[in-house]
């Protein structure tokens, strides 16, 4: 055999350990559940092209890394040669998915829908290779449903299937309204697998009703039964499941400043979830730092400003995460001088004295007076560095050009 020849097969075998490698790691990196597994295996490494189908919902204007989850997960999809198909959910957006709530979603306006998904392509495409991604908006096809349609698809399920998902029992036990209407988006969600023949689909563990709904619709349309990648979800940061009506998310669009300190306020315990589902770390550094962190052989500060480091530059780049990590020790380190600050507010004012209620409420820091007087209680409020107590809402501070406020990880200078 030529040296050719041998080296022709020596890169062949390191492919295919490269690839085996990828499918282990999208097998196990932040997945909870993978239904039928040993078939989606058997498609990946016969070669097979698949189409790995995601949907989401406009029911916010940005999408946050918790969403991005599985977005990169449909990355590692592209990755590997197969086919990502985006479906960004106009239609089911306007009915509303509750399988994460714990009361029922209100229908959104089609104006509403509209103005949210405006750039959600564009935000996908952070994450996404756009030249390997085929899109949808699934008004295409379920705008076109009629009654007897709808009623073919719900004659598939039955009531007692829907009663038994957790969070719709739990709601019932406690007397909670569930609506006629929640009953229609598992099969909204279902039939968008059919309309794209979708032979895999992802999604996060509160929607593992509608994306098993979407292999029985298959079924029943003749096609086979998609398989389900089911990925953990990321807590927001404050602990609880990241969404954007509690205003605890960390957004794609958010600047470089304000994700690096997002992620600095998180707590200790949620700095391995975040390393293994908003970074790309490799598997043996999610050991390492995992050993670290349960041995208490590393500051958990430290461990946290390479997280911020990690997800910054993943949108931004590591120009912007260089300055951010900066910014923020000038802010918060331990030789922090709020002259060199770079505010997130200026204020244009002229010298003189003010009340800072007032200044604070200008600069749109609070919604109102009372709100910046409980801030100024909990020890939030800082001018110049000074903490500022919760009764000197009535005194009048001189304020000069170049004086800074903070409250909490926000800083106004007056300009």
């Amino acid at each position: 055999m030529s040296k050719i020849c041998y080296t022709v097969k020596a890169f062949s075998i390191l492919q295919m350990k490269k690839s085996d490698g990828e499918i282990e790691e999208l097998f196990n990196r932040g997945v909870a559940e993978i239904i039928e597994a040993a078939s989606l295996r058997a498609k990946l490494v016969s070669g097979k092209k698949l189409r790995a189908k995601l949907g989401i919902d406009p029911t916010s204007p940005n999408l946050h890394i918790g969403r991005a989850v599985v977005l990169w997960k449909l990355r590692a999809f592209q990755e590997l040669g197969h086919t990502a198909v985006l479906i960004i959910g106009d239609f089911t957006g306007l009915v509303g998915d509750t399988s994460d709530k714990d009361a029922e979603r209100p229908m959104l306006s089609e104006k509403e829908v509209q103005k949210n998904l405006k750039s959600y392509f564009d935000q996908a495409y952070k994450i996404l290779d756009p030249k390997k991604t085929e899109t949808h908006f699934n008004s295409e096809w379920l705008k076109k449903l009629t009654f007897r349609d709808v009623g073919e698809l719900a004659d598939l399920f039955g009531l007692h299937e829907f009663e038994a998902r957790e969070i719709i029992s739990r709601r019932l036990k406690a007397g909670k309204r569930v609506s006629l209407r929640e009953l229609l988006y598992p099969l909204m969600q279902g039939y968008d697998s059919m309309a794209v023949r979708a032979d895999v689909e992802l999604g996060g563990t509160d929607q593992k009703f509608n994306l098993l709904a979407g292999r029985v619709i298959q079924k029943h349309f003749g096609q086979n039964s998609q398989d389900i990648v089911i990925t953990k979800l990321l807590a927001g940061t404050d602990g609880r499941k990241m969404s954007s009506s509690w205003g605890n998310t960390i957004n794609l669009t958010d600047e470089a400043n304000e994700i690096f300190g997002k992620v600095m306020s998180i707590s200790d315990e949620l700095i391995l979830p975040y390393f293994e589902l908003a970074t790309n770390v490799e598997e043996a550094e999610l050991q390492a730092i995992g050993a670290q962190l349960s041995g208490r052989k590393e500051n958990p500060r430290t461990l946290k400003v390479r997280l911020a480091r990690e997800i910054v530059t993943l949108y931004h780049g590591n120009a912007a995460t260089s300055s951010a990590a900066q910014n923020f020790e000038k802010k918060f380190g331990r030789e922090k001088d709020v002259t060199q600050i770079r505010p997130d507010v200026l204020l244009k004012k002229k010298s003189g004295p003010y009340k800072i209620d007032e200044i604070l409420l200008e600069a749109k820091l609070v919604s109102s007076k009372s709100e910046a007087r409980r801030k100024r209680g909990e020890g939030a409020v800082r001018f110049n560095g000074r903490k500022l107590s919760e009764h000197e809402h009535d005194d009048l501070i001189v304020f000069q050009k170049g004086d800074i406020i903070s409250l909490g990880r926000r800083f106004l200078k007056i300009d």
